[in-house]
């Protein structure tokens, strides 16, 4: 048996402030983009991994108003779950997103646990984590 991830939805509160940051601060290529009933749907994923991709929704899209209301909050204060992000250049990568205007959370550095990281938080308030694929030498 196999498994593996498909795609991931992030709620986010302005899908064109979304874009701006998955599509042109990190790179990922837009597979689909469905607006429906006054919402929207854009589906990103990566030009270097295919198969993985993540989908990026208002809080209204498919929900309650009062869901739709709460998840919007939580969105924006932050609290909601966050998203990794590999790369073999994280410079470059931290560099291109930080050029977007997107609020940096930590700048690249080694920790503790292994990887060396940046972490962003994307127009919504979601945390977008990035890390340095290891070299052979340290994997």
């Amino acid at each position: 048996m196999s498994i593996a991830l498909r795609y991931s939805h992030l709620t986010v509160t302005d899908p064109e402030a979304a874009l701006a940051f998955y599509r042109d601060g990190l790179g990922l290529e837009v597979h689909n983009d469905v607006s429906s009933n006054g919402h929207r749907w854009i589906t990103l994923g990566s030009p270097d991994q295919p198969g993985t991709e993540v989908v990026l929704s208002d809080p209204h899209g498919g929900r309650s108003e009062a869901d739709g209301d709460t998840i919007a909050e939580l969105v924006t204060k932050g609290v909601l779950g966050m998203v990794v992000f590999r790369t073999d250049d994280l410079d470059k990568v931290f560099e291109t997103v930080e050029a977007t205007g997107a609020e940096v959370l930590q700048e690249p550095a080694d920790q503790p646990w292994g990887p060396r990281d940046c972490a962003f938080r994307d127009p919504a308030g979601n945390m977008v984590r990035i890390e340095q694929t290891p070299s052979p030498e340290q994997a």
